[in-house]
């Protein structure tokens, strides 16, 4: 649906701005008067709805000085400039400062009406140009949160890019702590729902009456869930806790959108591994709609050195916020974190990552010792995949050479001294991990 554009007109003689301002809204135009450039500025800013058409003659502020004050606020803003008989060579210099056009009185009623069309078409389209870039710039934001290059990542970001296109409800599965929010978060910010509404509800939190109540009303204040979220995303955590009554109105809910869909259902199962799936957990009607499209994430065990990457980013940011030098890591702990098993997945990893700066700026401890502390109640301590020796000297290698290259802040030659490596070693090296100078500095 397009944005309703707004006129503003601005004229210190009354009888001149309810004159444009009749005839405008005769032609359709939201129209707002004003009787000087000061009380406009107070209603206009960047991205404002609408156009200006300001007399240039004012007390005041005049037209050329309000002109250069909106240009200021926002570049993009259409002006059309009313003149008097003998003032077009400063409708000529107001067009050189960034006026759209002026009209020269007395106006033509339709010239008038076609350059106010031609303006709000103009500023309709910036201001969609504007939001649809901060849309993909917050979806490459969100991406960029998805940290990783192994192949299981590389998969899941080219699964978001693909479905978030699509129209069909999403169903994300995976066990816990693999960030399951967090990708459903980046399937609304890359797709054409990005800027609409992202409304996120754990169905375990509440109980069936105020679970109920959030969802479909009534509530006493605000909108039920289903309606603020009405043309965006609504997210249901934990949706096999849903109740059979409560299934029940979420598939009338489902169905009476239509196809398709106005608002899109991302259903976060958090069943994993609890020996049911989710088809057991709801009727089939509503599994069905729901699963439409499937996103599986991998478990932080199966990403290989995405494990040691994940680790220095998270130390680095933790070791910020406290304060202190994040830790550094033998090669004996990379082997660690690479083989734990790491049933906690990402969020496991969070926790081991702020206790291990944290040790670090007391001076105790060490990486190896906390990891036996977090996997003591879990089973084994090392995964059961095998892997060459080969695989774990080289994600060492690379964590090495990408934790120096950002303490020296991108300095090849610090590097070079630090690491004992000659420069086409390094260089070669730094190819091979796909590792470039220009993100360090």
């Amino acid at each position: 649906m397009a944005r309703m554009m707004k006129v503003a007109i601005v004229d210190d003689e009354e009888d001149m701005r309810q004159s444009v301002s009749q005839w405008l809204a005769l032609s359709g135009f939201d129209t707002e008067t004003y009787a000087c450039a000061e009380d406009a500025l107070k209603v206009i800013g960047a991205d404002w709805p609408g156009v200006v058409i300001s007399d240039i003659r004012m007390p005041g502020m005049d037209g050329m000085a309000f002109l250069k004050r909106l240009m200021g606020i926002d570049s993009g803003l259409p002006v059309i400039m009313i003149t008097g008989h003998g003032d077009v060579p400063m409708a000529v210099e107001a067009m050189r400062l960034g006026a759209m056009d002026f009209m020269e009185k007395p106006f033509n009623p339709d010239r008038m009406t076609e350059l106010a069309k031609r303006a709000t078409q103009m500023r309709r389209m910036t201001l969609d140009s504007r939001a649809l870039r901060r849309d993909l710039a917050e979806g490459s934001q969100v991406m960029g949160k998805l940290i990783g290059t192994s192949a299981p990542m590389e998969r899941l970001r080219e699964d978001i890019l693909d479905l978030s296109q699509a129209d069909g409800h999403v169903l994300i599965d995976g066990e816990t702590g693999t960030g399951k929010t967090l990708v459903a978060h980046a399937l609304h910010a890359t797709g054409p729902r990005a800027g609409k509404k992202f409304v996120v509800v754990s169905c375990a939190a509440y109980t069936e009456d105020v679970l109920a109540a959030r969802l479909f009303g009534p509530v006493e204040d605000g909108l039920p869930l289903v309606e603020e979220a009405r043309g965006g995303t609504l997210v249901l955590e934990d949706v096999e806790a849903l109740s059979s009554a409560l299934q029940a109105r979420l598939l009338q809910f489902i169905s009476d959108q239509g196809t398709p869909a106005e608002t899109r259902i991302i259903a976060i199962c958090n069943a994993h591994g609890e020996g049911r799936t989710l088809e057991d957990a709801l009727r089939p009607d509503l599994f069905f709609r729901l699963a439409a499209l499937k996103i599986t994430l991998p478990p932080l065990r199966a990403r290989g050195e995405d494990i040691l990457t994940l680790f220095n980013r998270l130390s680095e940011q933790f070791a910020e916020e406290y304060g202190c030098d994040a830790p550094e890591v033998t090669a004996q702990e990379a082997a660690q974190l690479l083989q734990a098993p790491w049933p906690g997945n990402v969020r496991q990893l969070i926790n081991v990552a702020e206790r291990a700066v944290l040790q670090s700026r007391r001076g105790t401890g060490s990486i190896a010792s906390l990891l036996m502390a977090e996997n003591e109640d879990a089973g084994p301590a090392m995964t059961t995949e095998g892997k060459p020796l080969k695989e774990y000297v080289e994600s060492f290698e690379k964590m090495l050479i990408d934790n120096t290259m950002r303490r020296h802040k991108g300095s090849i030659s610090a590097v070079m001294e630090e690491l004992c490596l000659p420069r086409r070693t390094l260089n070669e090296k730094m190819a091979k991990y796909g590792l470039q100078r220009q993100d360090y500095i």
